[in-house]
């Protein structure tokens, strides 16, 4: 097995958001990604935990605390009780002098708290907030509870995801989250622009994870309402071009293949010595193709199955064809092309040694990310942030009666917690 590059930390890198800073009280998946663009390049993120940690922690594989190692490095960590006031004053005091200030509450949760936008603004006139929750401030779900999973049904996806024989499919990883954290990284550095660059008022980002997931899906809706037509779930068929499939090869493995041009569909052709089929008006053009899909598609399969996945590479690859493996794990990491590229890269990590993780995305040639430090153990950097807050002995009283915890009480108490496995 090849060797992925391993990434040094660097703590004193200055990366484009150097000066930002971001509180971030949200929860599991897409506030933790939108966070994780911003400190990736620079911005000092300060994870906000309760007493019993960020819920991203307990998602792990085969005991180990992948997840949140992936997702929270650059970032510190404070943990502080929620339930009490002095904690409550103290998010006020992190706020006030913030940028950004990021939540994934239920709609109405921050009021409660005294965390509202009216107090927060009124406090800090320019800080941007980005409010993160399953169906959006507004509507009639606004108090709904809403995870991914819900809105990668309810958006239309699950329905269109899958083999039309077959149950709908939901996806096998936290797409909602993940659309939703990547709009809302870009809607957070808008504001700030306007807050920056125009002189504009800090404001409030309404951000729900329905809105990006059903904005991914493309004209979905309008090929709907303007055709009377529900698309049928196709498997790994395209509707819109032909053909498009995985196909299996004579070693058992799997190849993906895409003709999303007509070149490209020609070349195909050309290269399993079917170049007849360019001139055959049942295949000469894309819409043919889908009218004729069933005879397309077994003359492509047959053409695969006879050679091993290496030998179709080959052949395919000298043909200029767009195909490619269909590769697990195991596949991936010891790609060439990723190793080369360091897209996935390992990094220090106390706990697990060396940590494969994705490398920092995207690339900024004159100022790129960097890796700064690993992902914090809760409460890790409470002393570090809070004290000068409240100076020596108020932070230390404030330890001793539980409101403030520092790291070795917090990784103590995680431990004896029962974590969910994934």
């Amino acid at each position: 097995m090849t060797m992925l590059h391993k990434k040094e930390y660097t703590p004193d890198a200055r990366g484009p958001l150097h000066g930002i800073r971001v509180v971030d009280l949200s929860r599991l998946v897409a506030g933790n990604m939108l966070t994780l663009q911003l400190a990736d390049f620079g911005a000092d993120v300060i994870k906000i935990e309760p007493l019993k940690g960020d819920t991203l922690r307990a998602f792990r594989t085969n005991g180990l605390e992948t997840f949140w190692k992936a997702y929270a490095r650059n970032k510190k960590s404070v943990c502080l009780d929620f339930r009490r006031a002095e904690g409550i004053e103290l998010v006020l005091q992190l706020a006030a002098q913030a940028d950004v200030l990021v939540e994934s509450f239920r709609p109405g949760v921050m009021e409660e708290m005294g965390l509202g936008p009216d107090v927060l603004l009124r406090l800090n006139p320019g800080l941007v907030i980005a409010r993160i929750s399953g169906w959006g401030q507004t509507g009639p779900y606004r108090h709904k509870p809403g995870f991914g999973t819900l809105v990668e049904g309810y958006s239309g996806f699950a329905a269109m995801n899958g083999f039309a024989d077959r149950e709908p499919v939901l996806p096998p990883m936290f797409l909602g989250d993940m659309a939703t954290g990547l709009y809302g990284a870009s809607a957070v550095m808008t504001a700030l622009w306007n807050v920056r660059v125009n002189h504009g008022d800090g404001q409030v980002i309404d951000l729900s994870l329905f809105e990006p997931t059903l904005s991914i899906l493309g004209p979905h809706a309008a090929n709907f309402k303007l055709t009377g037509t529900v698309k049928a779930r196709t498997g790994s068929r395209s509707s819109t071009t032909a053909p498009r499939n995985a196909y299996q090869t004579l070693d058992k493995k799997w190849l993906c293949l895409s003709t999303s041009t007509q070149t490209m569909a020609e070349r195909l052709f050309a290269a399993i010595g079917r170049a007849d089929m360019n001139s055959d008006q049942r295949f000469s053009s894309n819409a043919a193709r889908l009218a004729h899909l069933e005879e397309v598609e077994l003359v492509v399969q047959n053409f695969i199955s006879q050679k091993t996945l290496a030998e179709n590479l080959s052949l395919f690859d000298r043909a200029g064809v767009t195909i490619g493996p269909i590769y697990d794990a195991a596949q991936l990491v010891d790609d060439p092309y990723v190793i080369e590229r360091e897209s996935i890269v390992e990094i220090e990590d106390d706990e697990l040694g060396l940590m494969p993780v994705h490398n920092i995305v995207p690339r900024l040639q004159g100022t790129p990310g960097s890796f700064r430090m690993a992902a914090p153990v809760m409460g890790q950097h409470s002393a570090e942030l809070l004290e000068p807050l409240l100076g020596s002995a108020s932070y230390r009283r404030l330890v001793g009666e539980g409101v403030i915890v520092e790291g070795s009480l917090a990784t103590s108490a995680a431990a004896s917690s029962t974590a969910a496995e994934t």
